[in-house]
């Protein structure tokens, strides 16, 4: 470690989950923190991701179970009355507190700890201009330095697009009005998290994807939640690339293929694109891939000898916690440690109804990595709980390498798959077979259960098997 810590100065770009992660470990360590951040404190998930997504979609959950259930002959549905204005104050209460408690408060009375408010820039190795909101420039020298800015929602070059007032997901999740008829563009998680929850809040919803939903995962997976969305009444269009936008008499009116379909409001969710711009890196020597994205190792290490980056600004995948756990790692190496972030190993959800979660290699990623594997799949009407809860649609898929069963990786669709997916991590992590697994005890009438009857499978037809076999 650095042994003149007290003296090291860093300086941070951004102040979400990985500025504030490194923030925190570089104080500890006794180092001089000055962040700098354009606009509100916390980054994207805390304020405009995160946490009020999964604030309106569970508000919206519980309104679609109020409306309509398996129970519905013995439970009288009641569909709900939505006020969504009402929804969006008590979501933003929330925010504004986790905002407060998690970020503002945390280091506000270190006393080697500086904010300022403004744009970045860099002028050299050494120095970073600030410019803050009044106008005003400072120089801020620094030993080392931390890029942190995050990511934004993209916007795809469309005919018409620009002179339209449609909405990214920062607008759709604040809005205080439900639309009639949402039509949403894009086939990932952003679009599909925020069009079911709007469909199910009491807007027509119809969503175009430029490919499958979905379309960086196993295929089954986008099939499944395309038949779930379906079954609840929203519209899914594949392969529908928007041709044109037009808005006339507040409506929206889209082209894809031969078809126009119109609605009120217009959410554009065709990914992110990382907030590099305007901080000229090519000052310091700070490489980019074609996307904008800071190219950073193992270790955080950026092409400049002492610039560091972590979050969804980097190449790395883009969730909260693999940026608080690059900001860690960042930090600790800046102290003058040799730590890594490993991301072999990482669970990732979507937050939709059935949840998709996954974990480790799918079929494709394994073929592409050389690696022979055996697979499973079993569906939901195999997994006890599934039954009791009337909830069968959807499936757990196990990949195993082939010969040894070493489980490599785990694709579900399924209801609070979420709560069970880091099991397969954990499983993944430890080198465990599906044998092993099998093997395991689990709780009977859990969806985790899932895990241990998918692994079954590999050598025996679970259906065939009693309740709890072992």
């Amino acid at each position: 470690m650095n042994s003149n810590n007290s003296q090291l100065k860093v300086s941070i770009v951004g102040s979400g989950a990985a500025a504030f992660a490194a923030a925190i470990r570089l104080l500890e360590g006794g180092a001089r923190v000055t962040m700098v951040e354009r606009g509100t404190i916390g980054g994207t998930c805390v304020n405009v991701g995160c946490v009020p997504s999964k604030i309106m979609i569970r508000a919206a959950h519980i309104a679609h179970m109020r409306g309509t259930s398996p129970f519905d002959s013995g439970i009288s549905k009641t569909p709900p009355m939505v006020n969504r204005k009402t929804l969006v104050v008590q979501q933003r209460a929330l925010v504004e507190k986790l905002r407060i408690s998690k970020y503002e408060s945390l280091l506000e009375d270190s006393p080697n700890f500086t904010l300022l408010r403004g744009d970045a820039r860099f002028k050299n190795g050494n120095v970073i201009v600030v410019k803050t909101i009044d106008g005003s420039e400072r120089e801020v020298s620094f030993d080392r330095a931390l890029i942190a800015v995050g990511a934004s929602p993209s916007v795809p070059q469309l005919e018409g697009l620009s002179d339209v007032p449609y909405w990214t997901s920062t607008q759709a999740l604040d809005a205080e009005e439900l639309p009639e008829h949402l039509i949403v563009y894009g086939g990932s998680s952003v679009a599909l998290e925020l069009a079911q929850a709007f469909l199910r809040l009491g807007s027509k919803v119809t969503l175009i994807a430029r490919s499958t939903l979905l379309s960086k995962l196993d295929p089954a997976i986008g099939v499944a939640l395309e038949t779930a969305l379906v079954n609840e009444g929203m519209r899914v269009i594949t392969h529908g690339a928007l041709n044109k936008v037009g808005y006339n008499n507040n409506v929206f009116s889209v082209e894809t293929g031969d078809e126009r379909v119109s609605g009120d409001r217009l959410l554009i969710a065709t990914g992110r694109s990382p907030n590099t711009g305007g901080l000229e890196l090519d000052k310091v020597g700070v490489s980019l891939d074609q996307s904008g994205a800071i190219i950073v190792d193992q270790s955080l290490r950026t092409s400049a000898p002492n610039v560091y980056a972590a979050g969804d600004c980097t190449t790395n995948p883009e969730y909260v916690y693999v940026a608080a756990a690059g900001g860690t790692r960042a930090a600790a190496n800046i102290l003058g440690a040799d730590e890594t972030l490993d991301l072999s190993v990482v669970p990732a959800v979507v937050f939709t109804d059935p949840q998709v979660a996954t974990v480790g290699l799918d079929e494709k990623s394994a073929e592409s990595a050389g690696v022979a594997v055996e697979t499973r799949l079993i569906t939901l009407d195999n997994v006890p709980r599934a039954l009791v809860n009337f909830e069968t649609d959807g499936f757990i898929k196990l990949v195993a390498e082939r010969g040894s069963g070493r489980l490599l990786g785990v694709q579900a669709v399924a209801p609070e798959a979420g709560e069970f997916i880091q099991t397969a991590a954990i499983a993944i992590r430890a080198r465990m077979t599906v044998n092993e697994i099998a093997g395991q005890m689990f709780p009977y009438l859990t969806m985790v259960e899932g895990l241990k009857l998918a692994a079954q499978t590999f050598t025996k037809d679970v259906k065939q098997l009693s309740c709890c076999a072992g």
